[in-house]
């Protein structure tokens, strides 16, 4: 029963949850609002990827919401400029990427150089991005962006949200590192036993370090994508989101302790969410009442955590 539930409780929750929500409403089984779903956790799923990466080696990243609202607002700015909007375009994405993977190497590198906790590094990046954020703005959206920008995060590609084409790429080349290549290998041996690692080695703070880049990076890539649906660059945007990210990754099977866990568990995670916070917005389901019942279900997959595990 326990290896059943390891291996496969939460597609069935998932099925589950299509069923109860599909019978509830009639709206729900419907194309568009399935593409919708993928659009609604697309931003949080690509960050979840990072999170997954980190949780694996026992580490934590609080910083990711913060870090997507300052490469938001840093990037919008890029597009300000008075260049051309060809050069102005990539330059602005390449300068959002790079401040994510810098922020992911500051935390990676007081993690493994300076043996920091990483609750306490990335609880201390994410008041320092967010306050940069607001200082950076002078507290004041950016508005006024190209119209090329906005299709980014808003426009479709044969149907589909291009942000939910861009976390499908990311989940597969995720998938695909983590699956069958060394350092994927290395990620899990770290978790697992982090000295063990080392003394068979495996270059444990350089692939830590690599890990938060990761993470970062792709909190960048959520950055960008979450600025060009809003069309601005919002120094308050990704409030909380740290909380949903980790809950799917959590939710997914990924353990907090570390060396078990999947990116398509973290996938299966997003979605879980998503659908159960789009099946209670199609029931009327107030705001407040789905944080509670979205709590439930996060406490409920860390208990069933806690109960693999013995």
């Amino acid at each position: 029963m326990k290896n059943l539930l390891q291996s496969f409780g939460i597609g069935f929750a998932l099925l589950l949850e299509f069923a109860l929500f599909a019978a509830l409403s009639p709206h729900f089984f419907t194309a568009d609002n399935l593409l919708n779903v993928t659009l609604q956790i697309s931003i949080t799923a690509i960050v979840a990827v990072g999170m997954t990466f980190v949780i694996l080696t026992a580490g934590i990243d609080l910083s990711v919401g913060s870090l997507m609202a300052f490469v938001g607002v840093v990037s919008t700015s890029m597009l300000k400029l008075d260049l051309p909007l060809a050069f102005n375009f990539p330059f602005a994405i390449l300068v959002g990427l790079l401040l994510g993977a810098a922020s992911g190497m500051l935390a990676g590198s007081f993690v493994t150089r300076f043996s920091v906790t990483p609750f306490i590094v990335t609880l201390a990046l994410m008041t320092i991005w967010r306050g940069l954020a607001f200082v950076y703005t002078e507290g004041r959206p950016i508005w006024e962006l190209p119209e090329a920008f906005a299709v980014l995060g808003n426009g479709r590609t044969l149907g589909i949200p291009n942000p939910s084409i861009v976390m499908v790429v990311v989940f597969v080349v995720a998938y695909i590192v983590l699956s069958f290549t060394r350092f994927g290998r290395y990620v899990y041996a770290i978790g697992g036993n982090a000295e063990a690692a080392r003394l068979a080695g495996i270059p444990v703070k350089r692939i830590v370090t690599q890990v938060y880049v990761i993470s970062g990076a792709l909190s960048a890539v959520s950055g960008i994508l979450l600025a060009s649906r809003m069309n601005s660059g919002q120094p308050n945007a990704g409030l909380m989101y740290e909380l949903d990210v980790i809950a799917a990754v959590v939710v997914g099977g990924t353990s907090l302790f570390g060396g078990r866990g999947t990116v398509t568990g973290t996938f299966l995670g997003s979605m879980l969410i998503g659908v159960l916070r789009n099946g209670l917005n199609l029931l009327n389901v107030g705001s407040y009442v789905q944080q509670v019942i979205v709590g439930v279900v996060i406490l409920l997959a860390v208990l069933l955590d806690q109960w693999k595990k013995r």
